[in-house]
């Protein structure tokens, strides 16, 4: 016996029809005798139809109004499935997040997850009941409203849940059966990774790759819980339950890299394509001058990834460029116009046409030229580098958006990742 957390994002609970296959393949763990926990998405298009529903109602909104509304999503589906279980004679219950509990921090919509208590949870477990649980919500610090994680949080819900009850897997379900290479929409052979790495597959989430949360990766890295993504369209009679230690090989296994026995030097090609570049001309070249542009950002929250300074030809000034996410930009122009006076700059440029491309891998971090290799074929393809950064694991360059689709696919091929 096992105990098996699966998560089901919305496309694999669009319809009842197809809540009724996931129920298949809960009972298919629970007749192996499993003890299972499930937690749900809001079906297909329905959050985006209930945060519609709330900017209609007013633009300017309480933030915990709108988790109240967002947050029904989940509810709903969890009772269905609930339903649907006990129908095919599966004892189960839907649980919402503030009754279990899962405490989160207070900033509504995009809150932190604190502490799940499990207690009640795996007394149920061990009852040889399924636990249905509403991802993407828990109850603030004051125990008195729902909070809501921001996107993707049902799988940062899922792995908080695999840590609460200690559990063999945590499998997340969706509409791609694993983890590829690259988007296989743009490289048709791109092929699926059976284990990734959690620096890996957080380098992954973060530049671009939507399989996976980044918080869930973060939260399965830190905890070691082996997390598992497969495709719930698969027929439940053709996949094997999870056994004590043992999972089958299909999907991909996100695990530490000690497991992984063949590293390859480059594991994968990830893009972005909502960055925005900004670039600040004419800056006296001075000391403090970087925290005069970059606080103000900060105090407003807007990240900033890559950061590239130039001298101007008199030696008295600097060029600053900068990329942001592009449904930022013009939240940090905004910022810039305001602190101009104290920055001292001569003009902005800025655009939102730009992609980043990155190139991961655990390996490289002992093999020398990765970064070259990658700067000469981008080269050899009349592709011109705007911006780079990088880390043990990752070389990330900013192109000309009109170059993401030749760029991934030469770099797929570059580093050998194009399946046989």
């Amino acid at each position: 016996m096992a105990v098996v957390v699966m998560k089901f994002g919305g496309t694999s609970v669009a319809t009842v029809d197809r809540i009724r296959n996931v129920a298949r393949h809960v009972k298919r763990e629970v007749d192996a005798g499993n003890r299972v926990a499930v937690v749900v998405s809001a079906m297909s298009g329905v959050t985006n139809q209930l945060v519609g529903y709330v900017r209609e109602a007013s633009v300017l909104h309480d933030a915990r109004e709108y988790d109240a509304v967002v947050a029904t999503g989940e509810q709903v589906t969890a009772g269905l499935l609930a339903i649907v279980l006990q129908s095919i004679g599966v004892p189960a219950r839907s649980w919402q997040g503030w009754q279990i509990p899962i405490k989160t921090s207070a900033a509504h919509g995009s809150a932190r997850i604190l502490d799940v208590l499990g207690g009640e949870i795996r007394k149920r477990l061990d009852q040889g009941e399924v636990a249905v649980i509403t991802g993407f919500q828990g109850i603030e610090p004051h125990g008195n409203r729902v909070a809501t994680l921001g996107r993707g949080g049902s799988d940062t819900s899922a792995v908080a849940m695999a840590v609460a009850l200690d559990a063999e897997v945590c499998d997340i379900y969706t509409d791609v059966d694993g983890v590829y290479t690259t988007d296989p929409r743009i490289v048709p052979k791109a092929k699926r990774l059976p284990k990734v790495s959690y620096e890996e597959m957080l380098e992954m989430a973060s530049l671009g790759s939507k399989v996976l949360q980044t918080r869930s990766v973060e939260l399965a890295m830190v905890h070691k819980v082996r997390t598992r993504v497969l495709s719930s369209f698969v027929a439940p009679e053709a996949m094997q339950p999870v056994r004590a230690g043992v999972l089958e090989d299909i999907g991909t296994i996100v695990c530490d890299e000690d497991e992984i026995v063949e590293q390859q030097v480059v594991s994968g090609i990830a893009y972005a394509k909502d960055e925005a570049k900004v670039t600040i001309l004419k800056v006296e070249d001075k000391p403090g001058i970087a925290a005069r542009i970059f606080g103000p950002l900060a105090d407003a929250s807007i990240n900033v990834d890559m950061i590239v300074q130039n001298i101007t030809p008199d030696g008295k000034h600097t060029d600053m460029t900068f990329t942001v996410q592009a449904s930022e930009l013009p939240r940090t122009l905004e910022v810039l116009k305001s602190a101009k006076q104290d920055i001292g700059y001569f003009d902005v440029k800025s655009s939102a046409d730009v992609v980043k491309i990155s190139v991961i891998g655990i390996g490289m971090r002992s093999h020398a030229g990765v970064a070259a290799m990658m700067f000469k074929s981008l080269s050899e393809k009349g592709i011109n580098i705007l911006a780079i950064s990088t880390s043990e694991i990752k070389i990330s360059v900013l192109i000309d958006a009109a170059y993401a689709e030749l760029a991934v696919r030469s770099l797929h091929t570059l580093y050998g990742l194009d399946a046989a």
